[in-house]
């Protein structure tokens, strides 16, 4: 069997600036072609899905999504999987409009599907093959009917997905970080203009999301769209250059992270609190995390003024620079979502 080499890396992106609904111009140099990452492949116009009863899983959703990866963040519920299967053409909205490449989702979705590959949340379900044969077959439905040029991309895939030294192991005997990891190789075999994984690092050991994360960044740079749906906060920051957010069915921010961290400045602050002050907090405001300290615990939270307990000042609050969890919350609290968290105590560090 030909084994064939490692692709080579993308070229290094330039910095762009993404304002609210608005986009820059930038490109990169991949393999000596330029690629415009910014040009608009997907567009989303008035989408809304409504289901019996009168709930609305979608409202009037815009969105402009070019090349390179895209997160798609909200709390369980706010409507992603809805969106995605509606991108995958599963399911027909109820009114809007989608064009992909200038094509209408509904006119054209046969066509339109053969360029999406999907990983979806529960990719667990594994007939009784060895991984590059679980792997080969999806090259066989994808359209790959060379064997040779079908076990040539088999291998290419299976090392890029570091998973060429277990290509003999049964899929199903694979850890749950290879297995997502084979279901990108099964997700790119048929060389897709656009992929959409949801909740990609659900249920993986930190070492494994890490793994993963520098795989769909490593993607990104190519001539592809990537959407990623998460409610992982960290799955965002670590790889998107663009995101939007849904609450309840909407969009309530669609920009940058950077712009969205930008907007919780001044609203996020660092106290040292004794155990029943850390209670008093927890009741009144949105704590991201609780570490020990020498003289009790100390705490991040988001509050649009200086915490209190009680009528009091904490007389040690410090601002302190927004990360892109602090803003995701600042953003939710914003639109009335409750962001009481169950956060327990951090091992100190």
């Amino acid at each position: 069997m030909v084994r064939s080499p490692r692709p080579s890396p993308g070229g290094e992106t330039e910095n762009r600036h993404v304002a609210h609904w608005t986009r820059s111009t930038y490109s990169l140099s991949l393999l000596g072609k330029e690629v415009p990452l910014t040009s608009t492949r997907i567009q989303i116009r008035q989408l809304s899905k409504r289901y019996r009863g009168g709930h609305y899983a979608l409202r009037d959703v815009d969105l402009d999504i070019g090349n390179g990866m895209f997160g798609l963040l909200g709390p369980n519920g706010a409507g992603k999987t809805t969106l995605i299967r509606i991108l995958v053409a599963l399911l027909r909205p109820t009114s809007g409009q989608v064009t992909v490449d200038g094509m209408d989702l509904q006119r054209d979705r046969h066509r339109i599907r053969r360029m999406v590959g999907y990983l979806p949340q529960d990719f667990s379900r594994f007939p009784k093959l060895a991984t590059w044969e679980f792997l080969d077959y999806g090259g066989a439905l994808a359209g790959l009917r060379r064997k040779r040029e079908r076990r040539e991309r088999v291998d290419e895939l299976l090392e890029q997905v570091g998973l060429f030294d277990v290509r003999d192991r049964l899929a199903s005997k694979l850890s749950g970080g290879m297995k997502r990891r084979l279901g990108i190789a099964q997700t790119l075999i048929g060389n897709p203009a656009i992929m959409i994984v949801d909740e990609p690092t659900v249920g993986l050991d930190p070492q494994e999301r890490l793994r993963f994360r520098n795989l769909l960044a490593d993607l990104a740079r190519g001539e592809i769209v990537i959407i990623l749906s998460t409610h992982i906060v960290g799955d965002i920051s670590s790889t998107c250059t663009d995101l939007a957010l849904l609450n309840e069915g909407e969009i309530v921010y669609n920009g940058s992270p950077t712009k969205l961290a930008h907007a919780a400045q001044g609203k996020v602050w660092k106290v040292v609190a004794d155990h029943l002050q850390m209670d008093s907090l927890k009741e009144r405001y949105a704590v991201v995390s609780t570490v020990p300290a020498a003289d009790g615990y100390e705490i991040r939270l988001v509050a649009e003024a200086p915490p209190t307990v009680g009528a009091q000042l904490l007389a040690d609050a410090e601002v302190v620079e927004p990360n892109l969890e602090d803003a995701y919350i600042h953003c939710m609290q914003s639109v009335g979502q409750d962001m009481s968290l169950e956060v327990g105590v951090e091992a100190q560090a």
